[in-house]
């Protein structure tokens, strides 16, 4: 039975989300707050997440960044009654894998846990990744290069692990997308783009630039004389 920790200060909704996805077969904990959320996820970790962008005090953005902090790998669904282009990168960016925008029908909510939960788990990948100076490390879930450790949040190390499981590969921004957002869909954000600015301040590429822009078509990550080769 999947664990879904549900975060909804609305009653009614909280209900009706908590009702429908009992009938299905799902286990799903409420919280009404930010607070309280942050104690359930600490006691157990949920396999998903559904979270309302607009909490009392701690607001969802908040939250969902502070779980990811603390080392959480639920995946994320985010409701929100905020559409704009904005806000969908504020809530992505703040960790969430998805976002569903009120009002939605049960079955739409349903249909996005289902495809979230088909994600391939990088985590459960083993064996120690290396890329020139950079080694990645999926179990400990450490990253250094060289000799300084490098701290990222849950999306960035899903992100880089994938690069540096297809080292001189050019990747698509499409494929990128599905593989580590599990979107069969441009959402829209520049999502890809974002996450690599991200990855690339906190490697410091510098001069030993190892995620290179590939024109007109996406990413690849190699050694800094690697070689690449067409891999979308």
């Amino acid at each position: 039975m999947t664990r879904v920790l549900l975060v909804e200060d609305d009653p009614r909704i909280a209900r009706f989300i908590a009702r429908g996805l009992a009938a299905e077969g799902y286990r799903v904990d409420h919280a009404s707050g930010g607070r309280e959320a942050l104690a359930l996820a600490e006691e157990a970790p949920y396999p998903l997440v559904i979270l309302d962008r607009m909490l009392p005090g701690m607001d969802g953005a908040a939250l969902c960044r502070t779980l990811r902090d603390n080392g959480a790998d639920s995946m994320v669904l985010m409701l929100t009654a905020r559409d704009s282009l904005a806000d969908k990168i504020e809530g992505l960016a703040a960790g969430a894998d998805d976002y569903l925008t009120k009002p939605f029908a049960f079955d739409e909510l349903l249909a996005r846990l289902q495809a979230l939960m088909r994600r391939a788990p990088y985590r459960e990948e083993a064996g120690i990744l290396a890329v020139g100076d950079l080694v990645l490390d999926p179990e400990a879930r450490t990253v250094r290069r060289g000799p300084r450790a490098i701290e990222l949040t849950a999306k960035e190390f899903a992100l880089l692990h994938y690069l540096m499981r297809n080292p001189g590969k050019a990747l698509s921004r499409a494929r990128i997308l599905s593989n580590v957002w599990g979107y069969s869909f441009e959402p829209g954000t520049k999502l890809v783009d974002v996450y690599v600015r991200y990855l690339r301040a906190k490697l410091g590429d510098g001069d030993a630039a190892l995620i290179r822009t590939v024109r007109g078509i996406g990413y690849c990550l190699a050694a800094p004389d690697g070689p690449l080769s067409d891999g979308q």
